[in-house]
């Protein structure tokens, strides 16, 4: 669950106990540090001067990955009802699409920022494994949560939040990472194939998450969210960002795959979609920045729903550098460095809270009960009444 930080005392929390409240929201963390060396070697030529910088951030998620799955398979091991709980709570469940989107995140992040650090071949095993098994995850994902939400959670339209946004979104990433695998396979239909799957995963989650965002939209025009998830807000932008990137990729891909016919119109297809969905992203980025802003002044703390921030920004990154790639206009890469260095900040600022709640071992601390309303108590005033 996205919820605030609660202060809390180092002593006040078991070592023991702290994987027991390890949520898959954690995942985030994973993702917005594998993006940050994606997005980087995406950026325009100047920006290669960066290449070890953007090679070390991929390779922290990588570290961040292999550690943070161990920890989950201690959770499910030693704390399976705490796990299963998680699970069948609407606010956690959706997190378990950040499972998907770290493995394909940290596997695209290896055919980009980390080639260089493990080499061609490393990378392309590597990216093959985590690319498949992110994939199947975000599948099951996309169909076992919103089954959850009809059947088990019960949760009321007012309820609705980004988070509900992250299951349907994983699918979108494959689409976008897959065709790095493309020139990989073997020449004709294996090819052709994984291209055409990626652009039917495109299809899949572009109409589920439509459908959601309508949800999503109605809840938030009947008031702000609480001040803890109102960073969610920024999660709206990684369907954006990611779908723009996806048609960019798909396209790059196409030629020698697909047709001429085909492929053509898959280049049209990547600007055609790509510079509206485009602007509606900056649209919603100063909608959801002004929200954040209200939040902050309002009393605002860190909290884990601050790695909103990273992802959704990073895909936004690259869809702004696919579009300069495709339309040749200057305007697009300044847009991409510009969100680079928002993206920079925003990582700056979670990792920073992060780590100082992991020292404090306020994130891992156990969500602290509800207070108890006082007993209403009788006292009697100098006439005798009681009040």
């Amino acid at each position: 669950m996205v919820t605030a930080a609660q202060p809390l005392s180092t002593a006040a929390v078991p070592r023991a106990a702290g994987v027991r409240h390890l949520g898959p929201n954690w995942y985030a963390a994973v993702m917005g540090t594998a993006i940050l060396g994606s997005a980087g070697v995406a950026l325009p030529a100047p920006a290669a001067a960066l290449r070890d910088v953007f090679a070390g951030a991929w390779a922290l998620s990588l570290i961040m990955l292999v550690a943070l799955l161990a920890a989950r398979a201690v959770h499910w091991t030693r704390h399976r009802d705490q796990a299963r709980a998680h699970l069948l709570d609407p606010a956690m469940a959706p997190f378990y699409g950040c499972l998907s989107m770290a493995l394909l995140a940290v596997g695209g992040g290896a055919m980009t920022a980390g080639q260089e650090v493990v080499g061609t071949g490393t990378a392309v095993a590597l990216d093959s494994v985590l690319f498949s098994a992110g994939t199947a995850v975000g599948l099951a994902a996309a169909v076992a949560l919103p089954y959850l939400m009809a059947v088990r959670h019960r949760v009321q339209p007012a309820q609705a939040t980004p988070a509900w946004l992250l299951p349907l979104v994983a699918p979108m990433v494959s689409a976008a990472l897959g065709p790095l695998l493309v020139p990989h396979l073997p020449a004709g239909q294996p090819r052709e194939t994984l291209l055409l799957a990626c652009l039917a995963l495109f299809g899949l989650s572009l109409l589920a998450t439509l459908l959601m965002l309508s949800l999503v939209f109605a809840r938030l025009v009947t008031g702000p969210l609480p001040l803890a998830l109102t960073p969610t807000l920024f999660l709206v932008l990684g369907p954006l960002g990611q779908s723009t990137t996806a048609v960019g990729k798909i396209a790059d891909a196409a030629p020698g795959v697909v047709p001429p016919l085909y492929e053509r119109g898959l280049a049209v297809f990547a600007v055609l979609y790509g510079v509206p969905v485009m602007g509606f992203a900056l649209l919603w980025l100063a909608l959801a920045t002004a929200h954040v802003l209200r939040a902050r002044r309002r009393g605002m703390g860190f909290a884990m729903s601050w790695w909103a921030f990273t992802f959704p920004v990073g895909t936004c990154v690259t869809g702004a550098m696919a579009l300069a790639r495709h339309t040749g206009l200057a305007a697009y890469d300044a847009l991409a460095v510009a969100l680079y260095a928002l993206l920079a900040a925003a990582w700056l600022a979670a990792a920073a809270g992060t780590v100082r709640g992991l020292l404090s071992g306020e994130l891992l601390a156990a969500p602290r009960p509800a207070p108890v309303a006082p007993r209403p108590e009788t006292v009697r005033t100098r006439s005798g009444a009681a009040r």
